[in-house]
């Protein structure tokens, strides 16, 4: 089994992406403001594990 650079295979990839996309939905439907909305969606895009990790931490929370 081939592994990326973060350790993750096939699956560990797919549950990642699954966790990211969950945490922009809740980041869309929080009530931060569309500039604090559109800094973490791009957290979590660009830095997929460590955005969402610190989204899970200090992220707006949805209202």
């Amino acid at each position: 089994m081939e592994m990326n650079m973060f350790g993750l295979g096939g699956i560990g990839g797919i549950l990642l992406l699954g966790l990211d996309i969950w945490a922009i939905i809740s980041v869309l439907g929080s009530s931060a403001s569309s500039g604090a909305k559109a800094l973490w969606v791009l957290l979590i895009v660009l830095l997929p594990l460590l955005g969402f990790i610190i989204w899970l931490i200090a992220g707006p929370k949805a209202s």
